[in-house]
């Protein structure tokens, strides 16, 4: 590993991100900046604005994705830091924008250091990574790397009508296509975990091997109609009832399967809604993640197993398969690169899965691609209770300034 210990600004490092957070900072000190709104808009400018000062060149595609590159000693393709500025609504200080200042960050430390990196780095905005405007999340790096049609995702729209494309041209971000990132010698991204591991186990990194696969389903349970007061227990046919068997009974199973297993049933819809009428049709979504394609496959099996159970109810049960997501794995060599330099700086760290999406996910399938976390206070985000420590924030920005130093190019 590279001997010269080149660290960041910590105290900088604090002021820009509360700067950032200023961009629809909301009253309880968390942030709502949506993708290609008017906050998103101010906070692109600056950004655009401070790699200037850098000295960086500036670039923007057609998705208004923002690459700003520092040259480097050779014309080789860059290693590219980045993340994503938009936020969910009344989300944090920390989600996504940490990894874009972390790029700036690492080019402010070589500028005011004099040294000229043996590649050019680049730092990236993916837009729309969220999808809390526009669905789907990932939006410009799915489209980037094949897995959306630009065509397609152009046309989405926001609760007001308005849509994507219309966003862009508002406000004055649409570039150009010949802009996009097509090749790279590595892609970083540092995030939040998101999660509670990290702090539980008093770590200050996690190195990213993957991001998990999963799959969603909705299963419809039909039943019958009646008045709540006036039909028997034994003549009922109770879809809610029922649907509460199916899941208690897939609760049991899929908890038997893995121990890394996570599953949720977080949508559930009952018709005809009503207090005094027996439900005739519940529909609720199961979605189920772990990294093993081979645990995946068996709660599949168990799950479309679920159609096949008989109900004292006598409803009847449909199952639906929405969509699934194979596990992405990140470049071996990056990750054992990220955790040498974890090493070296002696902070402690952990090898982890991601079991939230990331551009990373997706950056992967063309370029070689890993990520870093670092630790989520109580495991909160996309809350206005997100918070990460600044100590734990630097610890994360340097361990990818170590690692981009040593990363060579095929």
């Amino acid at each position: 590993m590279n001997k010269q210990k080149i660290l960041i600004n910590g105290e900088r490092l604090k002021e820009t991100l509360e700067r950032f957070a200023d961009f629809g900072r909301t009253e309880n000190n968390g942030v709502t900046r949506l993708s290609l709104s008017e906050e998103d808009r101010l906070a692109r400018d600056y950004f655009c604005s401070f790699c200037k000062e850098l000295g960086m060149s500036v670039q923007v595609d057609d998705l208004g994705n923002i690459y700003a590159i520092l040259k480097g000693k050779e014309d080789k393709p860059p290693i590219v830091i980045g993340s994503h500025m938009d936020t969910v609504k009344k989300g944090g200080r920390f989600d996504g924008i940490l990894g874009v200042v972390a790029g700036l960050e690492i080019v402010r430390t070589l500028v005011e250091n004099n040294i000229t990196p043996q590649i050019p780095i680049m730092v990236v905005n993916f837009t729309n990574e969220e999808g809390a405007r526009f669905e789907p999340s990932m939006m410009s790096s799915g489209i980037l790397s094949g897995k959306f049609e630009k065509a397609v995702m152009m046309k989405k729209t926001d609760v007001d009508g308005i849509t994507f494309e219309e966003a862009l041209q508002t406000i004055q971000y649409t570039g150009n296509e010949e802009s996009r990132l097509k090749e790279a010698t590595a892609f970083l991204e540092l995030h939040i975990e998101q999660g509670p591991i990290l702090e539980r186990e008093s770590l200050a990194i996690g190195v990213v091997e993957c991001v998990v696969g999963m799959v969603c389903y909705e299963i419809e349970v039909t039943g019958e109609s009646d008045h709540a007061g006036t039909t028997p227990m034994t003549m009922r046919k109770d879809a809610l009832f029922a649907a509460n068997d199916l899941i208690t009974k897939a609760r049991q199973e899929l908890g038997t399967l893995d121990d890394e297993l996570v599953f949720t049933m977080g949508r559930m819809n009952v018709s005809p809604n009503i207090h005094t009428v027996i439900p005739n049709k519940v529909v609720f979504s199961l979605e189920a993640r772990h990294k093993d394609p081979a645990v995946i496959t068996q709660v599949e099996e168990m799950i479309e197993g679920l159609a096949q159970l008989s109900s004292e109810e006598s409803s009847v049960i449909k199952v639906k398969k929405l969509w699934d997501r194979d596990t992405v794995w990140f470049n071996k060599h990056i990750c054992h690169l990220l955790e040498q330099s974890a090493k070296s700086l002696n902070y402690s760290y952990k090898r982890m899965v991601s079991g939230a999406g990331h551009d990373a996910q997706f950056i992967a399938s063309y370029i070689p691609s890993a990520m870093i976390f670092v630790p989520s206070i109580n495991g909160k985000s996309h809350s206005e209770d997100e918070l990460t420590a600044w100590e734990d924030c630097e610890k994360g920005i340097n361990v990818l300034l170590e690692t981009a130093l040593v990363i060579k190019p095929e």
